[in-house]
């Protein structure tokens, strides 16, 4: 039997920078949607989408990415934010549910727009025993939900974020990458490392962009040291 076909999608372009620094591909592919890479890891053959910061690109090449690579597990390895109090900087998010929460709907009921794009995540196929439960010491791994917005985190939504959906971080891209692999029927894997911290006072990063660019190489080069544990899939 072939080995499975493994994507992962890369959003932001300080993530995209900070996977090619850590790779160091001897050959970048370009593609309308985004550059690409063929990395092997452990025998698994794995090709680096750059998938594009918000909404739209992460659909888009997400869709792309599908069509043109048919992949058995779509990846998604990147970064969000970690509402302080709720998480610490550094763990890292295995995603079982993404919501979209920057819907804002007036016609209708607008819980049923939220739950319209809202994912569960199937992740049955993952083993008994597997990444998910190794201490990886500076970069702890929890499960939990994603909320996925186009915005950096606004200060004022955390208790909202909090009360509705229990929300402990959140990123740009994961809900529509989980929304497009299920409607195509393909397995899909989200790991999202806490870079900064944002409480109701404000974010550590905002207005010190450097701050997360430098979390962001530490962030990537955690996920794809930890990559090959979660690979291959049976």
């Amino acid at each position: 039997m072939a080995d499975p076909r493994v994507v992962i999608l890369i959003s932001a372009n300080s993530e995209w920078r900070a996977v090619k620094e850590i790779l160091s591909p001897t050959e970048i592919h370009s593609s309308p949607l985004g550059e690409w890479i063929e990395i092997t890891f452990n025998l698994q053959h794995a090709t680096f989408f750059h998938g594009g910061w918000g909404k739209i690109s992460a659909a888009a090449t997400a869709q792309y990415a599908i069509d043109h690579f048919h992949p058995d597990l779509l990846i998604n390895l990147g970064t969000c934010g970690g509402f302080e109090g709720r998480i610490t900087r550094g763990t890292v998010i295995l995603v079982t549910k993404t919501i979209v929460y920057d819907i804002i709907e007036q016609m209708s009921d607008p819980d049923e727009a939220i739950a319209h794009y809202s994912t569960e995540l199937d992740l049955s196929w993952l083993p008994d025993r597997g990444p998910q439960t190794v201490d990886h010491g500076s970069s702890p791994i929890v499960h939990g939900l994603l909320v996925s917005a186009d915005r950096d985190i606004v200060a004022s939504d955390i208790p909202m974020l909090i009360k509705k959906y229990g929300a402990v971080a959140a990123d740009w891209e994961s809900g529509a990458i989980a929304w497009v692999a299920k409607k195509n029927g393909v397995r899909c894997l989200i790991l999202r490392g806490v870079t900064d911290l944002v409480s109701p006072e404000g974010g550590e990063a905002y207005g010190n962009i450097e701050l997360f660019h430098e979390n962001t190489k530490m962030v990537m080069k955690r996920l794809i040291e930890q990559l090959p544990d979660w690979l291959p899939i049976k």
